[in-house]
């Protein structure tokens, strides 16, 4: 026999049949790794992202592995500190968060259509089943209308209720004034409506799809979430952005690959009053970008100028004619009278780099 694969049989032996198991389906995700047909944008072979044909056997990179065959497994792909471990510890925070939702008995969702919302808008449907579930979306000018699409379609596929709340945002100047602490404004109505439309329909508890990635970031909106008292069964159940990626993959649900999309006022700098127009000038704008094939980017709003965010491997393509000349024309139709790329590339939360830490700890809360 081969020494290599007595080695391997040795090392086996010596697992326990929890540990064995996970670990050999493991192989069968790699032996797919190697064999099958590669889907890739090039966006997503730069960012060291690898989507076999068959998406099931799609995940991202993270982590580190320490054995031999584990650094295989790495190589290839395979999320966690280890592939066995990794997998155990998401079963874990899944469970936990079915247990969660499981106590909750009757929710009301804050839904937006996301990532986050819809995973666990379809668990806390699989854990409490759709009479108990209510599922309420933010309607307003800063909210992207193909969103709300998005959102209605999938709702209906799982069969639960899904609302409507038509904010005023605009109408409040402490959001328009687009301060640091804007998105606690926003979100300090979105938690009274519910918070009324809870008692009204007889439903104990509104839950957001917070993750705990959220946590660790600038985000003024979850000291509102504390103010009134919402829970965020996600983050109490430490998933990551990564893991409910994966999570949703395994579900088949069609946001898990989707590029995070916050409100259109996140796109306006600080200081800028935000206005339905400038409102209207960004979505039709990122409409424009999305029309040319681009799947992740910003167009940042900074008054006269329009500021893009694309990935670095798309820097070239917006940049080359005709794109290029189509972007310029399109955006100066739109308003704005000058036109830049940003040579930094996208990420998320540009807006924020400015601010100190201070200032950032003030608005978190």
């Amino acid at each position: 026999m081969n020494r290599s694969k007595c080695l391997f049989s040795d090392r086996m032996r010596f697992l326990n049949p929890v540990r064995k198991s996970a670990l050999w389906s493991e192989m069968v995700f790699f032996a797919h790794l190697i064999t099958e047909p590669c889907s890739n944008t090039p966006a997503e072979l730069s960012n060291g992202v690898y989507k076999p044909v068959n998406h099931q056997y799609y995940i991202r990179h993270i982590g580190r592995c320490s054995s031999m065959v584990e650094h295989g497994f790495r190589k290839a792909g395979v999320e966690g500190s280890s592939p066995s471990i990794g997998f155990m510890n998401l079963q874990k925070k899944y469970k936990s968060l079915q247990q969660i939702l499981k106590q909750l008995k009757k929710v009301v969702v804050a839904y937006s259509g996301g990532v986050d919302s819809t995973f666990l808008l379809k668990v806390a449907v699989d854990m409490l089943g759709a009479r108990n579930v209510l599922a309420y979306t933010s309607v307003g000018p800063a909210e992207s209308a193909s969103q709300l699409k998005r959102a209605a379609s999938f709702a209906k596929s799982i069969g639960v209720e899904m609302k409507t709340i038509k904010t005023d945002e605009l109408g409040d100047p402490n959001f328009t004034a687009n301060m640091a602490d804007r998105c606690f404004h926003c979100k300090s109505h979105l938690c009274e409506n519910l918070l009324d439309i809870a008692k009204e329909r007889g439903f104990d508890h509104i839950i957001f799809g917070t993750n705990y990635d959220d946590l660790k970031d600038f985000r003024p909106g979850n000291r509102a979430m504390k103010v009134f008292g919402i829970r965020s069964p996600l983050a109490e159940a430490r998933l990551t952005k990564n893991d409910i990626r994966r999570l949703s993959r395994q579900m088949n649900l069609p946001t898990a690959d989707l590029p995070a999309s916050p409100c259109l006022a996140s796109r306006i700098s600080y200081g800028l009053e935000i206005t339905e127009e400038r409102l209207k000038q960004i979505e039709q704008a990122e409409d424009f970008l999305r029309s040319l094939g681009l799947v992740e980017f910003r167009v940042r709003h900074h008054d006269t100028i329009a500021r893009i965010e694309v990935n670095l491997q798309d820097i070239k393509k917006v940049t080359t004619e005709p794109v290029r000349s189509k972007i310029v024309k399109k955006f100066k139709s739109l308003g704005f009278k000058f036109v830049t790329i940003d040579l930094q590339g996208f990420r998320s939360g540009s807006l924020n780099e400015p601010l100190s830490e201070q200032e950032k700890q003030k608005h978190n809360g």
